[in-house]
């Protein structure tokens, strides 16, 4: 893996996992929670996804670039989900979905298989 600063990636991966958490538990405090049930877990997969990617880049892993491809997708996926719910945590969420999305999209290397 090539030797980069990744610090700004990873402020933004880390902020769209908090975005993502802080989402989720306010959807559990949702008087009807019922219709949280994709948001909450796509916000779970989110967090989770772009933990994983900031741990990657943080040991420069060899594989963290082609991982971003992955990033990528969860937030666009989860952007989407929180922008349809009028919620200000959703919509702070799919913000910081967008942001992280677009940042994993300047990063990333397609995926290969030697």
């Amino acid at each position: 893996m090539e030797n980069h600063d990744h610090t700004a990636l990873i402020k933004k991966l880390l902020a769209c996992v908090e975005a993502c958490e802080n989402c989720a538990t306010a959807c559990l405090n949702e008087q009807e929670v019922k219709p949280m049930v994709r948001c909450i877990s796509l916000d779970r997969d989110c967090a989770d996804i772009c933990s994983q990617a900031a741990r990657l880049l943080e040991r420069r892993s060899e594989i963290a670039h082609q991982y971003l491809v992955l990033c990528e997708e969860i937030c666009h996926m989860c952007a989407e989900e929180c922008g349809m719910h009028d919620h200000e945590h959703c919509q702070r969420c799919a913000a910081a979905c967008r942001e992280c999305a677009e940042a994993c999209h300047e990063h990333h290397q397609p995926i290969t298989q030697d």
